[in-house]
C-alpha cells in the first residue's frame, strides 16, 4: 500500500483545451502549473494560462510533445513534482510514464505495467477474455505480414476492421468490405499507426452489425480501490472518430448497465488499475436492451476527451480525483456513494469543413466569441487571433450541455451551436446542429453507422443568400467604394454614394465568395447605394461579421462566410490555380504518400498522392488523363496549401 505524498507543481505535457482544463483544476487546488509548448504554440491559450512555460521544440508533435527526453528537462528544469499527460501525445506511453516515475516525480496516470497491459489492444482482449467478459471475434496474433492478414480476414469473414494494436481515437482503424480492398487499407491503417503511435502493428475483428459504442469510466487507487461512473454513449462517429458523446447511455436498461459497469471495474481490478481509465464496448443491434449481445474492444488508459459529461452527471471533478490517486490519496468516493443526476451532451467543435469532405480549416481566428448561455460548459483552447495550424487536431473547442433530460440538453445544445462562435475559420458547428436534430439521435436509437448514411443530408449547406449580399456590402463600405450618409462627413462634396443628375448609375465589381469569383452589381440611385449579388439585394452589412483589410467575414447559417477583394485577372476573367493539368496541394500539411511514378500514364481521377494534415489523410487526384510529367515533392515533404505537388502532360 502506497503512501500519500505533497503535490505542489504539475507539468502538463499537452496543450490546446486539455491543458487549459487541468491548469483550471489545479489552480483551485492551490497546484503551480507548468505549460509546455512547440514553435506553434508559442501564443497559445494554455502557455498564457499557465504559471511558467518552456518551449520544448518544433511544430511537429514529433520534434515537441512526443520528445520524452525534452519534457523531463523541462520538469527538471521547473522543479515540478508531478506529470499530467492530458490525452492524446505521451498520455499512453508507458515509457514515459516510466520515465516520470524513475525521475523521482508521480505520474498523473496509472502505473507502466498496468498501461502496458491494457495499452495494445491484443493483450487487452485477452485480459477481458481472461476475465470472463465477452471479446470481440478477430485476429491478434503475432504474425503482422500482409498475405497472413489477409488470410485471416477471410477467416473471419468480411466486413473485417482493421485498428491498430497501439493507440486509439479511430487512427490506424479501417474497415474493409471487399477482397481487393484490404491490401491498400492495410497499408494505409500501418502508415497512420507508425505516425500517430510509433507502432504499425494491427490486429483484425468481426464487424459488429448495427453497433452502439458504450463506454464505462473507472477510477482506481493505489489502496485496491476501483469504482465506475457509470456509462457514455459515443455511437455518434465519423470515420471511427467520436464527434458527439453522452451521458448516461439513452435507453440504457437496468440489466445491462449492471453487466457492462461490473465488467468494466472486473477489467481494472485484473491490471491493478490506479487513475482514470475507461473501458469500451460495443453492444449489438442497435439497443440496449438487457439479453442485448456485447463486446469488450479496448481500454483507453487516460482521461478521455468526453470526460466533462461524467463530471457534469456526477457533480464530480475527474481532473481532482486523478491528482488525489496520483498523491496516494484513496477514492474520494465509495461506489455505493455516486449516483447520476440529469443528462449531458458533449459536441466537439472543430475547425474543419463538412460541406468539402471535412477538410480542416486552417489560419487565424479572427474572432471568437462564445457568448453561450451560462448553462453550457465551453472548453477550449483557443481565443480571438489564435492560429489552427495543421501539426495537431482540428478540435478547437467542446461544448457541454447538462439538464434534466436529454430532450431539454439537447436543445440547450442546439442552441449553443447556432450562435456565433468562430469567425474566420470553417467550423462543423452546422453539421454538429443538423446531427443532433436528426429524428434517430432524437429516438436514441442511433449506432456509429448513423452519419456514413446520412453524411450527404448531414453536409448539406444551407446559405441565406442575403448574408452574401450584406456581407459583400460591407466589405465595399470598408474599401470605400461607396458609402451611405449616414458614414459620410457633414460636407456635402465629401459624399461618395454615385448621386448624380441623370439616370441610375451602375458598376459590375468581382469578389471572392468563400473562394468562388462572383460578379457583383453596385447601383447608385436617389443618393442611396445597393448591391446585387446572384439576384439578392442588400443595402445593409449583416447581423454578425467582422471586418478585415482585405475580407469580410459574416455568420451565415452556422458557417463562417468569407467575402474577399480578389486578385482578379482582367484577361482572363478567372483567379486562383484552375489549371487541371497541375495537381497542388488543399491544404497545409505532410506529403506521406507519392502514389505514381513520372512518366507514368494516367486516367482522370487517378490516385497521385496522400497529404496528411490534422490527423486526417487527404488523397489527391488527377484532373484529367494523361502522362505524369512531374512530380515536384518527396514523400516526408511538408508542404504549403497551393504548392504544386505534380504536372500532367498529353499521353
Amino acid at each position: 500500500m502506497a503512501g500519500t505524498r505533497k503535490l505542489g507543481k504539475v507539468l502538463i505535457a499537452n496543450r490546446g483545451e486539455i491543458a487549459c482544463r487541468i491548469i483550471r483544476t489545479a489552480r483551485r487546488m492551490g497546484l503551480a502549473t507548468v505549460a509546455v509548448y512547440s514553435d506553434a504554440d508559442r501564443m497559445a491559450l494554455h502557455v498564457a494560462q499557465a504559471d511558467e512555460a518552456i518551449h520544448i521544440g518544433g511544430a511537429p508533435a514529433s520534434d515537441s510533445y512526443l520528445r520524452i527526453d525534452k519534457i523531463m528537462a523541462a520538469a527538471e528544469r521547473t522543479r515540478a513534482d508531478c506529470v499530467h499527460p492530458g490525452y492524446g501525445f505521451l498520455a499512453e506511453n508507458a515509457d514515459f510514464a516510466e520515465a516520470v516515475l524513475k525521475a523521482g516525480l508521480a505520474f498523473i496516470g496509472p502505473t507502466p505495467d498496468a498501461m502496458r497491459s491494457m495499452g495494445g489492444k491484443a493483450d487487452a482482449k485477452a485480459i477481458a477474455a481472461a476475465a470472463g467478459v465477452p471479446v470481440v471475434p478477430g485476429y491478434n496474433g503475432a504474425s503482422q505480414d500482409a498475405r497472413t492478414l489477409a488470410r485471416e480476414a477471410r477467416k473471419i469473414g468480411l466486413p473485417v476492421l482493421i485498428k491498430a494494436v497501439a493507440g486509439g481515437g479511430g487512427r490506424g482503424m479501417r474497415l474493409v468490405e471487399r477482397a481487393d480492398e484490404f491490401e491498400s487499407a492495410l497499408h494505409s491503417a500501418r502508415r497512420e499507426a507508425e505516425a500517430a503511435f510509433g507502432d504499425g502493428r494491427v490486429l483484425l475483428e468481426k464487424l459488429i452489425v448495427m453497433p452502439r459504442h458504450v463506454e464505462v469510466q473507472v477510477f482506481g487507487d493505489s489502496h485496491g480501490n476501483v469504482v465506475h461512473l457509470y456509462e457514455r454513449d459515443c455511437s455518434l462517429q465519423r470515420r471511427n472518430q467520436k464527434v458527439i458523446e453522452e451521458a448516461p447511455a439513452p435507453g440504457m436498461s437496468d440489466g445491462l448497465r449492471a453487466k457492462i459497469t461490473a465488467a468494466a471495474v472486473s477489467c481494472a481490478r485484473a491490471v491493478r488499475y490506479e487513475g482514470a481509465g475507461t473501458v469500451e464496448f460495443l453492444v449489438e443491434g442497435g439497443a440496449l436492451g438487457e439479453h442485448a449481445p456485447w463486446y469488450f474492444i479496448e481500454m483507453n488508459t487516460r482521461l478521455q476527451v468526453e470526460h466533462p459529461v461524467t463530471e457534469a452527471v456526477t457533480g464530480l471533478d475527474l481532473v481532482e480525483w486523478q491528482l488525489r490517486v496520483a498523491a496516494g490519496e484513496p477514492l474520494p468516493l465509495q461506489q455505493h456513494q455516486i449516483s447520476l443526476r440529469g443528462h449531458a451532451i458533449e459536441a466537439r467543435l472543430c475547425a474543419e469543413d463538412p460541406a468539402h469532405g471535412f477538410m480542416p480549416s486552417i489560419g487565424r481566428i479572427v474572432r471568437f466569441e462564445p457568448g453561450l448561455p451560462e448553462a453550457i460548459r465551453l472548453e477550449t483552447g483557443v481565443t480571438t487571433g489564435a492560429e489552427v495550424t495543421p501539426y495537431y487536431d482540428s478540435m478547437i473547442a467542446k461544448l457541454i450541455a447538462h439538464a434534466n433530460t436529454r430532450e431539454a440538453a439537447i436543445e440547450m445544445l442546439r442552441d449553443g451551436l447556432s450562435r456565433p462562435l468562430v469567425f474566420g475559420l470553417q467550423t462543423n458547428a452546422a453539421f454538429l446542429h443538423a446531427l443532433l436534430s436528426h429524428a434517430e439521435v432524437a429516438s436514441g436509437g442511433m449506432d456509429t453507422g448513423l452519419i456514413g448514411r446520412e453524411l450527404a443530408a448531414l453536409t448539406a449547406v444551407a446559405g441565406d443568400p442575403r448574408v452574401v449580399a450584406e456581407a459583400v456590402f460591407a466589405l465595399l463600405q470598408h474599401r470605400q467604394i461607396f458609402c451611405s450618409r449616414d458614414t459620410a462627413t457633414d460636407s456635402p462634396w465629401s459624399i461618395a454614394d454615385g448621386f448624380q443628375l441623370g439616370e441610375e448609375r451602375r458598376q459590375t465589381l468581382p469578389v471572392l465568395v468563400d473562394g468562388v469569383a462572383e460578379t457583383i452589381d453596385i447601383r447608385w440611385s436617389g443618393g442611396r447605394s445597393v448591391v446585387h449579388v446572384k439576384g439578392t439585394r442588400a443595402d445593409t452589412v449583416p447581423a454578425a461579421y467582422v471586418v478585415g483589410d482585405e475580407s469580410v467575414h459574416a455568420f451565415d447559417c452556422m458557417r463562417t462566410l468569407q467575402v474577399a477583394w480578389p486578385k482578379y485577372d482582367s484577361e482572363t476573367g478567372t483567379f486562383g490555380d484552375a489549371d487541371p493539368s497541375r495537381v497542388v496541394a488543399p491544404i497545409t500539411g505532410k506529403v506521406v504518400k507519392l502514389l505514381v511514378a513520372e512518366g507514368a500514364s494516367i486516367e482522370k481521377g487517378a490516385r497521385i498522392a496522400v497529404v496528411e494534415a490534422m490527423k486526417m489523410e487527404h488523397v489527391l487526384v488527377a484532373a484529367r488523363s494523361g502522362k505524369l510529367e512531374t512530380l515536384a515533392v518527396q514523400e516526408g515533404q511538408q508542404v504549403a496549401q497551393g504548392t504544386l505537388i505534380a504536372s500532367i502532360g498529353d499521353d
